[in-house]
């Protein structure tokens, strides 16, 4: 603590014989500095498509750890102007049971979820990205030509009914 300013990280004994959680640190701004400054954000939420489903009003992000749920908030109300109902986090603890070449256990890193509940009249639907195109290709075409191809090759390798199960490669 020089000059009156608190140490940013608290020392074992500060902390009471245990570690604190790391700190954020936050971009410095002094009052009258004569350049323009830009504040970015020092996170970024990945939008997840959920596992099972979820009501239209939720939307499910992936944060870094050190983000909390105010963070989210401000983050989606300040830079997207969404209107936010409420945030819930979870941590999910990724499993260590699987092994590298050398035999070791591998980790892969935890990681934060946050789903968001949209204000009320507010719903948010996962974008079709790859919308499923029509499947009968048109006569003559390259794909029409590949797929009779394919359904020869098949018809050539299915088994024989008159061998009564007992594979190819075993001559009768």
């Amino acid at each position: 603590s020089e000059g009156g300013r608190p140490s940013p990280t608290p020392t074992p004994n500060q902390a009471g014989g245990r570690e604190m959680a790391r700190r954020v640190i936050y971009p410095l701004y002094q009052l009258g500095n004569p350049q323009l400054r830009i504040f970015r954000t020092n996170f970024f939420m990945t939008l997840v498509r959920p596992g099972r489903e979820q009501p239209e009003n939720t939307v499910q992000f992936r944060i870094p750890m050190e983000m909390t749920k105010f963070d989210v908030r401000n983050y989606l109300q300040s830079i997207y102007s969404a209107p936010v109902a409420a945030v819930r986090t979870r941590i999910q603890y990724c499993t260590n049971k699987k092994r590298n070449h050398k035999n070791q256990r591998v980790k892969r890193p935890d990681y934060k979820v946050a789903y968001v509940q949209l204000a009320q009249g507010q719903t948010f639907t996962f974008p079709d990205i790859f919308p499923q195109k029509d499947q009968t290709p048109e006569p003559g075409s390259v794909e029409e030509i590949q797929n009779k191809f394919l359904e020869d090759e098949k018809q050539k390798q299915k088994a024989d009914p008159r061998r009564g199960g007992v594979t190819d490669w075993f001559g009768l």
